[in-house]
Parts: structure tokens; sequence; C-alpha cells
């Protein structure tokens, strides 16, 4: 359901390498939330680091939303740059068992396994 890698990059560089490879596979990136930050910005203690990157390829997005617009609950992807005890990781939950268990169109099934392998790549490119 996961796919995760650990890097022996630093959680800056590791962010940074997978923006960039967002946008050479043909993806953008719409937000970046960076959830560690907001946590002790509220007065939370939360020694990890947690950057959480939105993705998303816009015609992609357009054949899910144009098969099932309840779908758009599950948009944009998402992949993550994170830390865990003192480990650089970049993950994702892999988008064609999410859609799997939302839908069975054989079509968006096709979908989510393109974006599964690109999203992928991105992981791996970053790492």
């Amino acid at each position: 359901m996961y796919y995760i890698v650990e890097t022996n990059k630093s959680f800056d560089q590791a962010s940074e390498d997978l923006g960039a490879a967002v946008k050479c596979h043909g993806f953008g990136v719409l937000h970046i939330h960076d959830l560690g930050a907001t946590l002790r910005s509220k007065g939370i203690q939360f020694d990890e680091q947690c950057r959480v990157f939105e993705v998303c390829n816009p015609a992609q997005a357009a054949k899910v939303l144009s098969a099932d617009m309840r779908l758009n609950m599950a948009l944009p992807c998402r992949i993550s740059v994170f830390t865990e005890n003192g480990k650089t990781q970049i993950g994702l939950i892999k988008p064609a068992q999410m859609l799997a268990s939302l839908s069975q169109d054989e079509e968006l099934a096709r979908v989510a396994q393109e974006v599964e392998a690109k999203t992928i790549e991105m992981v791996d490119d970053a790492k």
C-alpha cells in the first residue's frame, strides 16, 4: 500500500530534489504542507520533519474526474518527505491500490497505474 524509500540526503535537499523530480515528470506541485512547522507553530512538541507535496497531472486528473466526480476527494496525489528516527524518507500511498478501494472502473485502474508508475519514478529520482 505504501512506497517509501530512505535517502542519505538531508530533509531539505530531499524536499528540493522531489520538487524538481515532480516537474521533470510532467506533474506540478500544487501546494506543500509543512506539517512539522505547522505543529510547532501551534505549540506542539514535534521533533520530526514532514512536508507533504500535493502533486497533479491535469490530464490524468481530468480523466479521473470525468469518470467519477466523487473521486475529487482522492486528488491530488501526495508525496511526503519526512524524517523518522534521524533518517530522511520519501514516500507515498500507492494510487492504484487506493483507487481500487474506491472504484472498480477498468479505465480508472489504468490511469491509476500510470500515475503510480510516475510518482514512484519521482520518489526514486529524488532519492
